[in-house]
């Protein structure tokens, strides 16, 4: 896993109330210190964010947008990790498993 990766879970770690992490000091501890509903929505607005920078780089030609928003995608993706007691290289080992597998068919094998 990359060395930033590992970096920047350890700090959102860091920043949970279990850790120390004040609300009124980080934002990060004051999406965990909101719970579940801050983080989804957090997600909810990056991840349309990153579709709309990248339907307007289609036009402009200017990717610079779908790589910021990405990256808060991204970051946000990882808080939601770590309020579930996950970690990137979880997500990291999940995509080594499916490595080589068709999609349609790894999603096939997927329980309902």
């Amino acid at each position: 896993m990359s060395d930033i990766l590992q970096r920047v879970a350890d700090v959102i770690e860091s920043r949970k109330p279990a850790n120390g992490g004040n609300p009124e000091q980080s934002y990060v501890a004051k999406l965990f210190a909101k719970g579940d509903d801050a983080i989804l929505k957090k997600i909810g607005e990056e991840a349309t964010e990153t579709v709309m920078a990248a339907k307007d780089a289609r036009v402009s030609g200017d990717k610079s947008k779908v790589l910021y928003e990405c990256a808060d995608l991204w970051f946000h993706s990882m808080v939601l990790l770590a309020q579930f007691d996950l970690k990137p290289q979880d997500v990291i080992d999940e995509l080594a498993r499916r490595e080589g597998l068709s999609g349609l068919a790894e999603k096939a094998s997927r329980p309902d």
